[in-house]
Formats: structure tokens, sequence, C-alpha cells
């Protein structure tokens, strides 16, 4: 038969009973607090991530509309230079992305705008063109003669009214071979992608006035 357990003993295992009971009840509620703070950690880190995501994200958006605006903006500015001073010339193809560029694309863009503005804008003709404008003109005073000398001659072959108004149409078009040479002259500054402005069509006329001059004193 089982021995009778005194009261000091079973008050003892009373209370390591409680003594446990409360250290698990401790435990458990450390343990439920510690996973409700992993829980709330992991929400957190969850809602950065995907915060972190989402900033990215956009990030890379505007990247990839910053890299099309600069690549529209690169081909048109090429399509410029091409227009300006490409001339007959093959220029090719657009470069592509240098690997050791720095700085922001757009202002690099805006430079390489005011350097066409520069380069291609044209200038004048300059003065080692003159010997060939002189050449314009004394051609243009040349065949203006030529064509008078050939009204004349019709004039006077025909006779009739002719023989009076052709030696007046023949002078007329003689006094316009100054402005005849204007047009060769044009023609030399497009082809120098340069402007045709008052020095150069000054030195045409000059010339065509004084050839015209020499023929028809000469002429008479």
């Amino acid at each position: 038969m089982n021995e009778p357990v005194t009261s000091d003993t079973y008050a003892a295992e009373v209370r390591r009973l409680a003594e446990l009971t409360a250290r698990v009840h401790t435990q458990r509620q450390e343990a439920h607090r510690w996973h409700d703070q992993q829980c709330a950690a992991a929400e957190r880190a969850v809602i950065e991530a995907t915060e972190q995501v989402r900033r990215a994200e956009a990030e890379v958006e505007a990247a990839r509309e910053l890299l099309e605006r600069v690549d529209a903006e690169a081909a048109h500015l090429w399509q410029q230079l091409r227009d300006r001073v490409g001339g007959g010339r093959k220029v090719g193809s657009p470069p592509g992305p240098a690997r050791d560029a720095t700085g922001d694309p757009l202002h690099l863009l805006q430079g390489v705008r005011d350097l066409l503005g520069r380069v291609g804008q044209p200038g004048e003709l300059p003065g080692s063109v003159n010997p060939v404008l002189v050449l314009c003109g004394v051609f243009g005073a040349a065949v203006a003669y030529a064509l008078g000398l050939v009204a004349r001659g019709i004039g006077q072959s025909t006779g009739g009214d002719l023989a009076v108004g052709m030696p007046v149409l023949a002078l007329v078009v003689t006094l316009l071979g100054p402005l005849i040479g204007l047009v060769p002259a044009k023609r030399v500054a497009d082809r120098r992608h340069a402007v045709f402005g008052p020095r150069p069509m000054a030195v045409v006329l000059l010339a065509g006035l004084a050839c015209t001059t020499l023929l028809l004193v000469l002429g008479r």
C-alpha cells in the first residue's frame, strides 16, 4: 500500500507546481510577444521593400523616358547636322552613347544645340573668292553684250520697225549684263554654304559694269 503524503510535502509540491505554471505562463507570454514583434518587423520589412520596389520602378520608368527623349533629341540634332554641314558627304548614323560620359544628358544636348547654332549658320563669302566673283560679273556682261549684238544683227538684217527697235532692245540687254552675273555668283555662294551678301554682290556688279562699259566703248 502507498504511504500517506505529509502535508508539508504536499504543500511544497503545490508551490512547485504553481511556480512551474507561472514560469510556463511567463514564457508563453514572452513567446507570444516575440512572435508579435517578429510579425510586426516582417510586416514593416515587407512594407519598406514594397516601397523600395515602387521607387525603383518609378526610377526605371523615368530613366526609360529620359533615354527615349535623349535618343529622339540626339537623332533630331544629328539630322540637323546632316542638313547644315553634311552637303553631299555621307555623315552616317548617330554615334552611340559614350561609356565615360558624365553629367546631365539634357544639359549636354543643350550644348550640342548651341554648337550647331554657331557652326551651322552660314557665313559670308571670304575675300579669296573675289576673283571668281569678278569672273561671274565679266561672264554676265559678256553674255549680255553678245545677246545685244545678236539683237542688233537681227534688226539690221530684217529692216523696218525691227531695225529701229532691236538696237534699243540690244542696249537694254547689254545694260542688264552686270545683273546676269549675279546668277552664277549666287550658285557659288550656295555651293560654299555661304550668304550672298552685299559685298559679294557689289564685287559682281562692279566687275560686270566695268566689263559692260569697256565693251560698249570698244564696240563704237
